[in-house]
């Protein structure tokens, strides 16, 4: 051994002894010694009104406080013993208590007032008598706490108690000889009461206190009362306000205080409304200029205060400023954009204030657009709003997120403008920028991305697909998991705003890696919304049944008991979106097969959907399919091991019984017109797509038509030549045969109209039969088509319920008018023959099926006659 082996061992050991003695010391059990329990215990008799006054009484200073917070419960279990026995008691606590007694008080009475417990005409005096009381406490805290309670009671009192009650004691209060606390009190006061009483009585009783204290010596008064002019002047006619309360205002923006200027100038804005032109032209706007001249050189208080109204204040001014007058303001708007900014204001102004400033014209951007003119935004004030999007400060540019959609929505046509700034905000590397424009993405994405085809066409669509997918992946991969939901919730919009393509192959892909790889639920069920919101309305049948089988393969039937829970959860979630018959053709199968599940989790899970399963259930029609759900619960019922799981099927059992009884009519009429109602929409979206392949063959069909059109009109006249030169009976013979073929061909074009049915039967109205005429008759049949599905659509999106927004594009006119141009163009004798020979064979082979589809039908109803005996 060495030597500090030698000297540090020893060490260790009495360090590992200390901390054993540490341990092995007796602990004190309890906090409190047998004496101060036996101080602390009452009489379990006694009833909750007699143990508050002995509390109040006897106790102690934690028991009083108790009772004193908990006594809003005791009035409304008792008000009429509560206000006889127990506030006399609070009131001889409160008269020697300290500021954490008299705060509980405070809070205690204006909860009793808030919450109108009681009949205010029969306790007023009670509670009038404890707050007046204590309002005039030398700490300023508790008397602001008392406040607060009056001036919560005024709002409930009658105008005779407040007349003899609070006005009476304010004209005596509001004297000179009082401390600084009690004549802000009076101001605060005396702008609250303003509104109980007529113009007559503010005039005569309150106008006179009010310009007296307007004058105090005090500038904390002074500005007071002229933030609660504004109330007065409300109370008061307008000419009132003109002769009266103008000139003092005026008189208080020329004050030395700069606080008392700031409190004058704001009180005139927001009483701009009330001002006429020729006050304004005269009065306001002298003023107004020369406060903008003055803040230049002023401290930052009044910038800050400058900056956050001066939208307001160029707006109501708008109609009164000359051209020369509108250019200062404006170009005073834009030195304020970047206060802070510039090298020499930096060591002038403060950085706080600077940034306050910042944020506030981010704020007022849009009044100065609608001031400005929205022509005039590239060359006025676009340079001002990019810098502001790329503020070096954080919370000036979630200021300019926060307001970017107003803006976006003022340029219109020129949104084009900031798509470089939308770019940089989506991808900011703060998360608190990302979160501001997340709140209004939908309306930013809408006033982006609504120019129709032209948007395919635009070299910046591509950037602004990859910045938001960009987000998503940043978002993701942080911790905050809220404004992951949120996103997601907001691209649910995109189903109506980016082509189907472009949904299909760039965001149904994450949005299905986050619904299978994310550990979030509340993200999980996000995601589960959009995916769903995506397939709905998406208008390609493959693409759909592609969306289908990858739920069905990676969720419902998966490796993960895990992923097979989440199709449960995304069921909940269809059952919500899709209507029942499309929910009942795609996702109860599948739901119900999960009763083979090896894991208790997922059948537990099965076992609490299937009431909302069965509310979508409609007979006759889904017959089947509810037979295979009675099974499912059969087995449950029969064969189920896990105890969790049978007590659920149960209790499921005894829901599905009450389940037709339980719901009220009414409710089950307006589910039954919101399923029409998604039905219909679902079916637009069939007849869209069919239109869309419609025009897409007849752009392929167009180009080789009218080449062998150019061919036939050559031939055409080669052969009138020749036969010019044919006899006249084999004219006649042929003649006859023409007409022959012709009659034959309407008889069949006729017959063929009344007998052939859609081949799907999700399509209820017959696109097919639009093709089957050519000519100005077709043309009419698409037009009155066309009408249809408009006023189908308008119809629609106007009775839609919120919960189920209406996200069909509106484009089917235009797909309908070029289908019926393009048929115009290339109908022809040739091709009518064509087609009806077509038509012929498609007839026999609908035919057929239909046969096949009722023997089948046959062969079923006779199982399930079987099955039923």
């Amino acid at each position: 051994m060495n030597q500090s082996s030698f000297l540090f061992g020893p060490l260790d050991e009495l360090h590992e002894l200390h901390e054993l003695a540490f341990i092995e010391r007796p602990i004190r059990r309890s906090l409190k010694t047998a004496e101060e329990i036996e101080q602390l215990t009452v009489d379990e008799d006694l009833s909750d009104i007699e143990r508050a006054v002995y509390l109040l009484s006897v106790g102690q200073e934690v028991q009083r406080a108790s009772v004193i917070s908990n006594l809003p419960s005791l009035v409304r279990q008792n008000p009429a013993e509560t206000f006889r026995r127990v506030v006399p008691k609070v009131r001889e606590v409160l008269n020697g208590s300290g500021a954490e007694i008299q705060l509980l008080a405070a809070a205690s009475f204006l909860t009793i007032l808030q919450d109108d417990i009681i009949l205010i005409h029969t306790h007023t005096y009670s509670i009038l008598k404890t707050v007046l009381l204590h309002l005039n406490h030398r700490d300023p805290v508790v008397s602001n706490a008392w406040l607060e309670t009056l001036l919560s009671a005024i709002d409930s009192l009658p105008k005779e108690t407040i007349k003899q009650e609070v006005l009476i004691p304010l004209l005596h209060q509001s004297q000179l000889s009082h401390p600084l606390h009690t004549r802000l009190a009076s101001c605060h006061i005396l702008g609250k009461v303003a509104c109980k009483f007529d113009s007559h009585i503010v005039k005569k009783e309150l106008l006179p206190l009010a310009r007296s204290l307007c004058q105090d010596l005090e500038f904390e008064v002074r500005a007071c009362m002229c933030r609660q002019l504004e109330s007065i002047a409300r109370a008061t006619w307008v000419d009132n306000t003109r002769t009266e309360l103008l000139p003092e205002l005026v008189k208080l923006a020329r004050d030395e205080e700069s606080s008392v200027c700031l409190a004058a100038f704001d009180t005139i804005i927001n009483l701009m409304e009330m001002i006429d032109n020729d006050d304004r032209l005269h009065v306001v706007v002298p003023l107004v200029m020369s406060v903008c001249e003055a803040s230049s050189h002023g401290d930052e208080t009044i910038l800050a205060s400058l900056s956050f109204q001066f939208g307001k204040l160029c707006s109501g001014l708008a109609g009164s400023l000359s051209d020369e007058q509108k250019a200062r303001l404006l170009q005073r708007f834009k030195l304020l954009c970047v206060t802070g900014l510039q090298t020499e204001e930096q060591l002038t102004t403060d950085i706080n204030e600077s940034k306050l400033i910042r944020c506030n014209c981010c704020y007022n951007f849009p009044a100065m657009m609608v001031f400005a003119g929205s022509t005039h935004f590239l060359s006025e004030l676009y340079p001002n709003f990019s810098a502001l999007c790329c503020d070096p400060d954080v919370c000036v540019r979630r200021s300019a997120a926060a307001s970017f959609h107003q803006v976006v929505k003022l340029l219109g046509s020129n949104v084009q403008v900031l798509h470089k700034e939308l770019l940089l905000l989506l991808q900011d590397d703060a998360l608190e920028v990302l979160d501001a424009l997340m709140n209004h993405l939908e309306e930013t994405l809408e006033a982006v991305l609504s120019r129709g085809e032209n948007l395919m066409l635009d070299d910046t669509f591509p950037e602004l697909l990859a910045a938001l997918l960009l987000a998503e992946q940043k978002v993701g991969c942080s911790l905050r998991w809220r404004l992951h939901e949120k996103l997601l919730q907001r691209y649910s919009c995109l189903a109506r705003l980016l082509p189907g393509e472009v949904l299909h192959q760039s965001f149904s892909p994450r949005i299905f890696i986050i619904l299978t790889t994310n550990k979030v639920l509340p993200v999980q069920k996000e995601a589960a919304r959009t995916f769903c919101t995506f397939l709905r309305y998406n208008r390609k049948q493959e693409q759909r049944q592609e969306m289908m089988e990858r739920l069905i393969q990676d969720l419902a039937q998966g490796r993960s008991y895990w992923n097979r829970l989440r199709f449960l959860d995304i069921c909940q979630t269809a059952t919500e979106i899709f209507s029942r018959k499309y929910f009942n053709k795609h996702f109860l199968i599948p739901a119900l097969q999960l009763v083979h599940d090896p894991v208790a989790n997922v059948r537990y899970k099965l076992c609490q959907l299937l009431p909302r399963l069965r509310s979508l259930l409609r007979m006759p029609v889904d017959k089947q399919l509810l037979q295979q759900l009675d099974f499912c619960v059969q087995k449950l019922l029969c064969r189920e091991t896990d105890k969790d799981v049978v007590a659920t099927i149960r209790k499921t059992v005894l829901e599905l019984d009450k389940l037709d009884l339980k719901e009220p009519f009414h409710k089950r009429q307006e589910r039954d017109v919101l399923d029409q109602k998604k039905e219909k929409e679902e079916t637009l979206l069939l007849e869209m797509e069919q239109l869309e392949r419609q025009h897409a063959d007849g752009k392929l069909i167009a180009e080789p038509q009218t080449d062998r059109k150019r061919r036939e009109s050559k031939t055409c006249l080669s052969a009138t030549k020749s036969m010019s030169m044919s006899s006249s009976g084999n004219a006649s013979s042929s003649g006859k045969e023409m007409r022959k073929a012709k009659l034959s061909r309407s008889r069949s074009l006729s017959s063929q109209s009344t007998t052939t049915k859609p081949a799907n039967s999700e399509r209820p109205l017959k696109v097919k039969e639009l093709s089957s005429t050519s000519g100005p008759g077709k043309s009419s049949m698409l037009q009155s088509k066309d009408g249809c599905l408009r006023n189908a659509h308008f119809t629609l999106s106007t009775q839609s319920i919120s919960s189920m927004p209406v996200l069909i594009r509106s484009n089917t006119t235009s797909l309908l008018d070029r289908a019926g141009t393009l048929d115009h163009r290339t109908s022809s004798i040739d091709q009518r023959t064509t087609n009806i020979d077509h038509r012929d064979h498609r007839t026999s082979t609908l035919e057929q099926r239909s046969k096949t589809m009722e023997r089948s039908c046959g062969v079923k109803d006779n199982q399930s006659r079987k099955l039923s005996t």
